[in-house]
């Protein structure tokens, strides 16, 4: 799922995040790399796709900004051990959810952001979600819904269920949302398309997303999306 240098990066400390403690008391289960004495820090959670797991993600984090807290979760539906989903699918050739999944996991991801940044101390505008696949589709679901509860979020081949698009209407609160879409021309899993109308709609609701399409990159992340994601990253709090 990564690819080049986030690959690199993930199998160079594979055996340190193997070592990393799974924590339990918040309400989905997350590894995390956290600054104890930081107050008011970014704090980005990762979002992992369907199938995978906390640990997809987490690799990233050494490409990010060094002074920022990191939590990677588990999302709440599993699939088998190890394998974990969102939401169900709905129907046969399109990626769409089981309303009640997404109804459910969106409700316990809200309450997850709002308790961890509580814990890390840290305020509802310096949350950023960054989700792959599944992960991003959840981060839009949250965060259009409920913009108050995030500063911002990074869908990396992702896209918006037409069950939020049919309910989207102009907010003044998401004004505010910082938006990060990344999408590779080659996906096959999830059109490229699916990100230029995301991006679309997005400015049609008075949103600024900063979309970056990568040429030939299929359904994963890729060494110069992560040199994106870092410096929008770093941008958002300079």
């Amino acid at each position: 799922m990564l690819k080049v240098l986030a690959l690199l990066t993930l199998l160079a400390s594979a055996a340190v995040h193997a070592q990393t403690p799974l924590h339990t008391d918040l309400p989905l289960k997350y590894l995390e790399q956290v600054h104890p004495d930081s107050v008011d820090q970014p704090l980005v959670i990762f979002l992992h796709g369907y199938g995978s797991n906390e640990q997809d993600l987490f690799g990233i984090k050494d490409e990010l900004p060094a002074g920022y807290n990191y939590l990677s979760v588990r999302a709440p539906i599993v699939i088998e051990e190890g394998s974990y989903q969102w939401f169900r699918q709905k129907g046969q050739g399109a990626y769409n959810g089981e309303t009640d999944d997404l109804k459910a996991s969106g409700q316990v991801l809200l309450d997850f952001i709002a308790q961890a940044a509580k814990k890390y101390h840290t305020q509802p505008a310096k949350v950023y979600l960054v989700g792959f696949s599944q992960g991003a589709i959840m981060s839009y679901e949250v965060a259009l819904r409920h913009p108050e509860a995030v500063g911002g979020i990074a869908a990396l081949s992702g896209r918006i269920l037409p069950v939020l698009k049919s309910e989207l209407k102009p907010q003044v609160q998401r004004q505010s949302l910082a938006i990060f879409i990344g999408h590779g021309t080659a996906d096959k899993r999830l059109p490229f398309n699916d990100g230029t109308e995301a991006d679309s709609l997005l400015q049609g609701l008075s949103l600024k997303p900063e979309f970056h399409a990568y040429p030939g990159v299929g359904h994963t992340i890729s060494a110069a999306e992560m040199q994106d994601l870092s410096a929008w990253l770093q941008r958002l709090n300079p």
